[in-house]
């Protein structure tokens, strides 16, 4: 738990605190958290319902390893909220010993019930991810260069 965060409404802390413990059989618990019809969106999925926010988490796990959340700031009026956070994760195929990590920010509506209605995440795929694999990461860089120019 981060207790680095200023006090917040107990849902809020109760979705931080499975983000930061995230784990493949804590997975169980998404539909306690967020409502039926439920919108997660982030870059690569636009999603509706607990089930298919599982599937996305699932298929992080399988696809990564020691993958981990750190909430680092947290700010909220009303039913929506705003996290700021570190996703640290290392690759399975590629290079597999250094903790890359992603910096990214979500928006969080909550309904009555304390419930998620609305995840969306903002990170930014080209610099955070694509920069970073074999191939691919030397062409983004590359255009990353010429579009400054």
């Amino acid at each position: 738990m981060n207790t680095q965060l200023p006090p917040c409404d107990p849902a809020l802390r109760r979705l931080i605190d499975f983000y930061e413990r995230l784990q493949p059989a804590s997975l169980e618990q998404l539909p306690a958290l967020y409502a039926p019809n439920a919108r997660f969106k982030d870059p690569f999925n636009d999603i509706v319902g607990p089930a298919a926010i599982a599937g996305v988490f699932d298929h992080m796990f399988r696809s990564l390893s020691e993958p981990r959340f750190v909430v680092t700031a947290a700010v909220q009026q009303g039913d929506q909220a705003f996290l700021t956070w570190r996703f640290h994760f290392r690759f399975q195929r590629f290079d597999t010993t250094t903790v890359q990590t992603i910096h990214g920010a979500t928006q969080l509506v909550f309904d009555a019930a304390g419930r998620v209605s609305l995840h969306r995440d903002y990170w930014d795929a080209a610099e955070e991810l694509y920069e970073k694999l074999p191939g691919i990461g030397a062409l983004m860089r590359w255009l990353k260069r010429r579009a400054r120019q």
